[in-house]
């Protein structure tokens, strides 16, 4: 009797329960599959055509830098991104691409829209991901250069 109460106690919560996965309740997208994380990418809009990628970048190796260092158009995407220098992020670290020199995206995009990018690191490791175009306004304010008076009221209507 004991036996069966411990197996259904065990069985209950079953494997792969939502709290063993990750999640992030933000708008940004994430991938952790390789030695850096890309956490909450997203593309920040001040304009139609125009953007300013942002993500953090978190190494989970505790012996070895990373360095980011190539931001490409995938799946048929037409987006380009200005040259960037690589930015390294140390064994255990993390960088968020808000404090760094900003790397600009061109193409044919607006707020509300994704982009396929192909992030890639000089490990030569990469990541595939459909990142949301944002409205640089409320959270993201002033991030792709100063917010648009229109977009500012529409945030602050909500």
């Amino acid at each position: 009797m004991v036996g069966a109460l411990a197996a259904s106690a065990l069985t209950s919560c079953g494997f792969d329960a939502a709290t063993d996965r990750p999640y992030t309740p933000g708008v940004g997208v994430s991938d952790q599959d390789g030695q850096i994380d890309v956490l909450s990418a997203v593309v920040v809009s001040s304009a139609p055509g125009q953007g300013r990628f942002v993500a953090s970048l978190s190494n989970g190796d505790q012996r070895d830098s990373g360095t980011f260092d190539s931001l490409a158009p995938a799946g048929g995407s037409d987006v380009e991104a200005a040259e960037f220098e690589p930015i390294e992020v140390g064994p255990g670290s993390l960088v968020n691409l808000v404090d760094v020199e900003p790397i600009t995206l061109t193409g044919d995009f607006e707020a509300g829209d994704f982009v396929t990018v192909t992030i890639g690191f000089s490990s030569g490791e990469s990541s595939t991901m459909d990142v949301p175009v944002v409205d640089n306004a409320g959270y993201y304010a002033d991030l792709d250069g100063p917010s648009s008076p229109d977009a500012t009221a529409d945030t602050e209507s909500e």
